[in-house]
Formats: structure tokens, C-alpha cells, sequence
């Protein structure tokens, strides 16, 4: 029986091929969004409300928390993130990303500085094991994780709820949740506030390409704070959102959600693969899409593909700073919206009826995304030029979008190419991948973020205070 990653690894063949396949054959579909319903109404007015109005996101769920705690812990975390801390002091957060220690990335969470010696991280769960397995004998620095709802024997144990208010009226909403002005935060900044006579952290945030807040406190909490903004958003056509709609938001906003941990390979990482186990989520996720590497290393990405090329700073030593500063120059692929051609994309449905021959992949709606980690050729002129990670439909914008990684001299908003839809040889053993053939999809290189919101509002300060 295998009892760690490495173990598993070793046990699949020398080809690099083999290590591929077995990713792309993982019994895993998207990632999962337990605790709440996949549609409060449904997903089309959902998504519309975010735009129009005001969502709440219940976030106390889907998501891994890790706390790093002690006199130790800034310093700690510093050597671990590409991210210069300067600067950084209680009541901020920021975007936090490890790489290994050949530049390619774990992953990204949110870093909350809650207090001094006390950090609170939240996202998926690469980049906590990766701290976790760092941290293990380190003096002066006390760890301790909350899994995640779905991957727990006690759901409703958690430590935090946590909600997100999005929307043109999430202030509005906050105000009379807390019956006084909501708080005017910068981009990341944090305030403690109070609602219903309970203490709440407050983080000035925005996800779906619109302004708003994230909410944190006590799990006992829950049921007061979600009661309490629910009866205050009554008069501001506040929206509840459910998975299928959570999943989508960031077609808009722009955030590449799911890099697949560049940790398979290396001497480097030996180490870390070994304690990995077999049930953690780097040994069960899956790969899905229509690009098909000679090796693992295919889908292993830098800071650059991804859009966190500001966050890198020198100013630190860190794990992969060698390697960064070797391709910091370039040239590096650009992150970009790719918008799917209308016409095209109604072919590729048109193709899911009859009854003669196979069909082309299902294209689900809002997300399309049937993998935990999707690459997807983009290509122009039968030559791959990026890979499609994200892809899904916004009700806002009418249009089926991905969120793609393309070589730099294809990144101008305007820019024709094809996506290669469906995965070869008629699929794949994923549950989520029936028999299909693949097409291709034509359509234009766009702004990244998509939403013009996100773009010229918060996106250049959320940019600034990453740096």
C-alpha cells in the first residue's frame, strides 16, 4: 500500500508520460462547494446581482485555514513567499505565493495579518501543506490547520465563517447590517467592526469585479452574522449565492483559481513528496483539458504566467529566488481573457444533438471547467501559442470567456485564435468526461480582467498593494 506521493510516484513507470496520464485519470472532478445550495435561485440572476446589486458569498465552507502563529511566524512566512513584506503590519492582507525551489508555483491563498505573531491564511490546499511541511520543528512558530468542510469528519467544527459582500451595494448592505457607516477601507486593508453585538474582522475586498467587504469571526458566529446581513440586505436586492455561481465570479475578475503545484519532479522536492501522504490533495487531484504535455513539467507555472510578476520582490532571500532572478527578464506568457465566439460556441452545442457519432465535449454552464486543474491548447495557426486554464459563461456579458496564459506576442486584446475543446482519444477515465471528440473554437484575445469594474477599479490597487 502506498503512503505518500513519492510512493505513488515511483510505482508508475519511468516515462514521464506515465506521470501525465496519471494526473489526467484521477477520479476527482472540479473542486467541490460544500455548505451551500448549487443555486439559491438561479445562477443566471445570481451572477446578474453581483453587477446590479449586492451578493453574499458564504465562504465558511469550500476553503483550508492555516494559522501561523508566534514570535517567529513574520519571518517564517517571509522566506516562504515570493511577496516583500515591507511595510506589511497588522490589519493588511495580501495575496501570498510560494514557489519551489525551481521558481514554479504552489499556489496562491489570502494572508491575513491579524495581530502581531498571528497570521491567519485561507485558500486552497497546496500552498498550506507547503507552509505546514516547512514549518514542522521550526522554533518559535506554532501551525494549526482547519480543513476544509468537504475533507473533515466534523463539518461543522470549523474554526471561522467567513462571507464575502460584492456588489454596487455592499456598503450600503454593511451599514445597516451594523447600524452606523460602513467602514471606507483602502484595497486589503482591515477594521474590526460589529454586527448584531458580535466582533467581526473586516477585509475591504472585491472577487466578482465589484467593490465590497470579507467578513470573518468565530464559526459559533455564523448563524447571527449570515442572519443579520441577510435582514439588512432585504432593501438593497441582495442576492445569496450558490456554488454553481461562486465558481464563475472569477471569469470576471480575472484570478487564475487553480495552478497545478509544480511538485512532481525535482530532487528538490523529494523531500516534500515524501510526506506528502496518499490522501492529501496533491496525490488525488486531476488534471482535464486538451493539452497533453511530454512531461508534468507542461503544466508547471512561474509568478509571470499568472499575473503575480509584481509581487516578485529581491528584496529578500526566499525559497526559488535563484531561480526567479535567472527568468525574471522574460520573455514570460501573459495572462489573458480569451472571449469565445459566439457563433462557434453555439456549434459547439448544436453538436450535443443527435444520434450518430460522438459528440463534442458537454459545455457546462456557468463553468465549464470539469477538472481540478484545467490546460486547455489555445492555439493560431495550428500552433499552440498558451494554454486555457478557466472557462465558463457570464450572464453579464453574454459570453462564454477563459482565463488563459499566452506567449507575449499573441497577448494584444484583438488577437484571433482557436481553443482546442475536448480532450484526445475521446477522453479521458474522469467521472466527468464522457466519450467525445474534440473541436475547435474560435475566438479573440481580451482585456484581463474581462469586467471593466475590475479594471479601472480595484484591479490597479490591488495590484499596487501586492507589490
Amino acid at each position: 500500500m502506498t503512503s505518500n506521493l513519492e510512493s505513488i510516484l515511483s510505482s508508475l513507470g519511468d516515462s514521464p508520460a506515465d506521470l501525465v496520464t496519471w494526473l489526467r485519470n484521477q477520479q476527482v472532478g472540479p473542486n467541490a462547494y460544500p455548505g451551500v445550495p448549487a443555486e439559491y435561485t438561479n445562477w443566471r440572476d445570481e451572477q446578474r446581482a453581483w453587477n446590479e446589486a449586492c451578493v453574499l458569498f458564504n465562504q465558511s465552507y469550500h476553503m483550508a485555514e492555516l494559522m501561523v502563529e508566534g514570535p517567529g511566524a513574520f519571518d517564517f512566512l517571509h522566506g516562504l513567499g515570493i511577496n516583500s513584506f515591507k511595510g506589511f503590519i497588522p490589519d493588511r492582507a495580501k495575496q501570498y505565493v510560494p514557489v519551489t525551489a525551481y521558481g514554479h508555483v504552489i499556489g496562491d491563498v489570502i494572508l491575513f495579518y491579524l495581530a502581531p505573531e498571528k497570521f491567519n491564511l485561507v485558500g486552497r490546499a497546496p500552498t498550506l501543506n507547503w507552509l505546514m511541511f516547512h514549518g514542522e520543528g521550526r522554533e518559535g512558530v506554532t501551525l494549526t490547520y482547519d480543513e476544509r468542510t468537504v475533507a473533515r469528519p466534523d463539518p461543522e467544527n470549523r474554526r471561522h465563517y467567513r462571507f464575502q459582500l460584492q456588489g454596487p451595494n455592499a456598503a450600503a448592505v454593511l451599514t445597516d447590517a451594523m447600524g452606523t457607516t460602513a467602514p471606507d477601507l483602502k484595497f486589503f486593508h482591515m477594521t474590526w467592526i460589529e454586527i448584531a453585538g458580535k466582533k467581526v474582522h473586516a477585509l475591504r475586498h472585491g472577487m466578482a469585479g465589484q467593490p465590497g467587504y470579507e467578513l470573518m469571526g468565530p464559526f459559533e458566529d455564523h448563524d447571527t452574522i449570515h442572519a443579520a446581513l441577510v435582514a439588512a440586505g432585504a432593501n438593497h436586492g441582495l442576492a445569496l449565492v450558490g456554488g454553481r455561481t461562486y465558481s464563475s465570479n472569477t471569469l470576471e475578475s480575472g484570478w487564475i483559481p487553480s495552478p497545478l503545484p509544480g511538485i512532481y519532479t525535482g530532487e528538490e522536492n523529494r523531500a516534500y513528496r515524501e510526506w506528502l501522504t496518499a490522501n492529501q490533495y496533491e496525490s488525488r487531484c486531476s488534471v482535464g483539458g486538451s493539452y497533453v504535455p511530454d512531461s508534468v513539467e507542461g503544466y508547471y507555472t512561474t509568478p509571470w504566467d499568472l499575473g503575480y510578476g509584481a509581487f516578485v520582490k529581491f528584496d529578500h532571500d526566499f525559497i526559488g529566488r535563484e531561480a526567479l532572478e535567472a527568468i525574471a527578464a522574460g520573455p514570460h506568457r501573459k495572462k489573458v481573457t480569451l472571449a469565445l465566439d459566439d457563433e462557434a460556441v453555439s456549434e459547439a452545442i448544436f453538436g450535443q444533438f443527435g444520434r450518430e457519432g460522438l459528440r463534442p465535449k458537454y459545455m457546462e454552464f456557468p463553468s465549464a471547467v470539469y477538472s481540478m486543474h484545467q490546460f486547455d491548447r489555445v492555439e493560431r495557426d495550428g500552433q499552440l501559442i498558451g494554454l486555457s486554464t478557466w472557462i465558463g459563461y457570464t450572464t453579464n456579458y453574454g459570453k462564454i470567456v477563459t482565463l488563459a496564459m499566452v506567449d507575449p506576442e499573441h497577448a494584444e486584446p484583438g488577437t484571433e485564435i482557436d481553443l482546442v475543446w475536448g480532450e484526445p482519444d475521446g477522453g479521458t477515465s474522469k467521472p466527468t468526461v464522457e466519450k467525445h471528440r474534440q473541436i475547435r473554437i474560435r475566438g479573440v484575445v481580451a482585456p484581463v480582467p474581462y469586467s471593466e469594474v475590475a479594471r479601472t477599479a480595484y484591479a490597479p490597487s490591488w495590484r499596487s498593494k501586492q507589490a
